[in-house]
């Protein structure tokens, strides 16, 4: 950090300077890299009114070079600023193999009245998938269980974004913020998050990462997968 650059903005090269000589130019990947600093840099509270000017004389750009910005990371980027992070999807792994697994049919259930077996064929399957949030690599483990042309999923609690998870759960399930035992606290998420080097978050924000992984847990690539897995498996 220095006098010329109290926020440590990243260094960048310009590509040029725009039509009317009123801002500089820069590279796609350059000017995602501007917008997500708008988001991802701590700023006290008494530095917010100054925190842009601030960036926008150290790319020498303006409000139209900001709203560019934004435009291409929606197009290319491949990741999501959620508030005050940045997350995004990593690998999935597929842990051990198919285990197979029998439903009794309810005779009494009349949405299943065009069931003519008896059972149910499933299976459950661990799994595995990676977010970073922050560039931070957090793994995010869950059993995947398989009926028919349905799915769902049951995550383990052990790294923090499982906790939080069930966090989020526990809090619109019961309407409770952490009565049980075991369960974790807004507080208690927030030192796990600060020892992996992970700012703060409110209760809007784990809700919004949490919305995030469930919608990005199972992709095509995984589906295929999974496709191939019960063919062989029959």
């Amino acid at each position: 950090m220095t006098d010329n650059n109290p926020y440590n903005f990243l260094p960048l090269q310009p590509t040029g300077r725009n039509e009317t000589d009123t801002a500089n130019t820069y590279a796609p990947e350059d000017m995602i890299k501007i917008y997500e600093q708008q988001f991802l840099i701590s700023v006290p509270e008494e530095k917010l009114t100054e925190f842009l000017p601030a960036l926008k004389e150290f790319y020498d750009i303006d409000d139209h070079t900001l709203d560019v910005s934004a435009v291409i990371f929606e197009a290319i980027a491949d990741s999501s600023i959620i508030y005050n992070h940045k997350i995004k999807v990593g690998d999935y792994q597929i842990v051990g193999g198919l285990i197979e697994e029998a439903i009794e049919y309810d005779e009494d259930n009349k949405e299943d009245e065009g069931v003519k077996d008896k059972e149910i064929q499933a299976y459950t399957l661990e799994c595995q998938r990676t977010f970073f949030i922050n560039d931070v690599e957090i793994p995010y483990h869950f059993n995947l269980f398989i009926y028919g042309d349905g799915y769902s999923t049951l995550t383990k609690k052990q790294t923090v974004l499982e906790k939080m998870y069930w966090f989020v759960r526990v809090r619109y399930e019961e309407n409770l913020l952490d009565d049980s035992e075991d369960g974790e606290s807004l507080e208690s998420i927030n030192e796990q998050l600060d020892r992996l080097g992970i700012r703060k978050m409110d209760l809007t924000t784990i809700d919004e990462i949490v919305s995030y992984v469930e919608d990005n847990i199972i992709d095509d690539a995984m589906v295929d997968e999974l496709n191939k897995l019960l063919d062989d498996a029959e």
